[in-house]
This record gives C-alpha cells, sequence and structure tokens, in this order.
C-alpha cells in the first residue's frame, strides 16, 4: 500500500502499487483531505448518505483536481480547458458495467464502467465493499469494479467481476484492431488492483451465503471461516482473486486481506458501513478510480 505524494491532494490518499503502462492513472482516496464533517469526515464523497451536498461537490471537485495533478506530475499537462471527471455510476449491488463516452451521463445503475477516451475515469466507491480496477499492460483501456458479495456472486456464475472484464475485453479488441483475440489472450495482457475493504475477521454472513457461493463451486469453500451457528466469515478479497484468476488474470495487487486494508479495522483512514452505519447512511464513501491521459 503506498500513500500519495503530492502537494495537489491528501497525501494519506493511496497510489496503486503497480506497473500501469504510460498514460494511465490510478487513485484511491481515503477518508483525509475533504469538506465533510462528522461520519462523513472528511471526503465523503457519496449524495446518497445524509452528507451535506455542498460538502460533497467539493469533495468530488478535490477528486477531479488529483486527477489533473496527477497527469502533471507524469509530465502530461492535462488540458486545462478539458478538466479530468471521476464519472460515478449509481451502485445497486448488482453487475452492470456502463461503458463510459457512450451517453447516459453519471449515475447511471451500475456497479462497473469502463473506459479508453482520455479523462473520463472509471470511479466505484466503497464503504466496506471491494473496489477493483482493471488495467491493460500496452493498450489505454481500464475499469472498475464495486464489488459486495452479491455483485461477486451474480447469476449463474457471472457476477460483476466477469461481465466487467466482458466489457473491458471488448474495449480492447477495439483498440488492438485485432477482434480475434481471446479472453484468454487480453487476460494475460491484464492487471487488476484491488483496494481496501471489510476483511475476514469483520466480515460475518449467514449459511445462505456461503452456500450460494459453495454450492455451485466447491473450490471456494477455503474462503470461508466457520463462526457461530448458522454463520460464517467471508473473504471478501480472496473470493474477488479466486474469481479473477479464474478468469485467467494472474496480475493481481493490492488487498492481500491482511489488517493494513481493512475498512472496519482502520478507523481513521477509511469509512465502513458495517461500523458506523446506518439505515440512514450513516457513514461516507471513499472512491477508487483509474482512468487514461
Amino acid at each position: 500500500m503506498s500513500s500519495a505524494a503530492s502537494n495537489h491532494f491528501p497525501a494519506d490518499w493511496l497510489l496503486p502499487e503497480w506497473p500501469t503502462p504510460p498514460g494511465v492513472f490510478a487513485l484511491c482516496t481515503t477518508r483525509a483531505g475533504g469538506a465533510s464533517e462528522g461520519l462523513f469526515g472528511t471526503t465523503n464523497l457519496s449524495f446518497n448518505v445524509g452528507d451535506v451536498p455542498g460538502h460533497v461537490q467539493s469533495n468530488r471537485q478535490l477528486l477531479a483536481q488529483a486527477m489533473q495533478a496527477l497527469e502533471q506530475q507524469a509530465g502530461y499537462g492535462a488540458d486545462q480547458a478539458r478538466p479530468r471527471q471521476p464519472v460515478f455510476v449509481r451502485q445497486v449491488h448488482g453487475r452492470h458495467v456502463q461503458v463510459l463516452g457512450e451517453g447516459g451521463g453519471e449515475e447511471q445503475p451500475a456497479d462497473a464502467s469502463v473506459s479508453d477516451v482520455p479523462g473520463l475515469g472509471c470511479t466505484v466507491m466503497a464503504a466496506d465493499c471491494l473496489p477493483v480496477l482493471f488495467c491493460h499492460q500496452q493498450l489505454p483501456v481500464v475499469g472498475a469494479a464495486h464489488a459486495g458479495w452479491r455483485g461477486l456472486l451474480g447469476q449463474d456464475g457471472l457476477g460483476v467481476l466477469e461481465n466487467c472484464f466482458a466489457a473491458y475485453a471488448d474495449r480492447v479488441r477495439r483498440q488492438a484492431g485485432q477482434a480475434g483475440l481471446s479472453d484468454n489472450q487480453i487476460a494475460a495482457q491484464t492487471m487488476a488492483w484491488l483496494g481496501p475493504c471489510i476483511s475476514q475477521p469483520a466480515f460475518e454472513v449467514g449459511a445462505e451465503v456461503q452456500a450460494a457461493f459453495v454450492g455451485p463451486d466447491p473450490d471456494c469453500a477455503p474462503l470461508f471461516e466457520p463462526g457461530a451457528p448458522g454463520k460464517y466469515f467471508a473473504n471478501l478479497s480472496g473470493l474477488a482473486r479466486y474469481r479473477l484468476q479464474r478468469l485467467g488474470l494472474a496480475q493481481l495487487f493490492g488487498n492481500d486481506g491482511s489488517q493494513d486494508w481493512c475498512t472496519v479495522a482502520n478507523k481513521e483512514r477509511f469509512f465502513s458501513h458495517r461500523r458506523d452505519g446506518s439505515p440512514g447512511g450513516g457513514t461516507g464513501r471513499f472512491a477508487a478510480c483509474i482512468w487514461v491521459a
């Protein structure tokens, strides 16, 4: 885990440590540096949790400025007339994917997005669920997915990660001009970064959740530890890694399941709905963002 080193945005924010190609940038916010107060303090990025809208707008502008700053630091001289834009989808714990630049605008109901449009940042919010970023080794194609257990599970073995990769792979084929590229070939040239999320010791689920995963796929059984009767502790980041590896992705970075990445355990750094939430919202949301210059 690497913190951001910049005078243009909070040093506490995370810069993913992975070998992205030139012109691809990624950033993950934390609680630090924004305008929000109380349980939303200080960089809540969601309008839907009860925070002051003006504070949220200010925090989103801070993220856009950080995108611009990262490009400028890398010598790309981002066009000031066309500011970088984090594009937020309306997350519904599903598996739909929004292709940025193809109409629809922000706040479409989706839990993932892909982009090959310069300056449009695939952005997902979280407060215990897992943000996953995708990046091609050579081509300017990126994606981001919001993976809670419902989105990971999906239907018939196809969840938000599988759908995000499928949409991402279509953009890779277009960029490469090779319609015949197989999913396996694309996966071999793709990296994924897993952001902060709830860790296994804090993520108690019911037996029905364990059964929904393990019933059709017994190989993922080790990712559930028995708890109290009828309860299990689920390894959310481990389940995501398992699903990504099943897609053929071998280059996985970021969250290794340790407590440093746990949203619940690190109260000063990350929002956590399970720790602080309420039916009305109760806590803020941080965001992970990836884009091409």
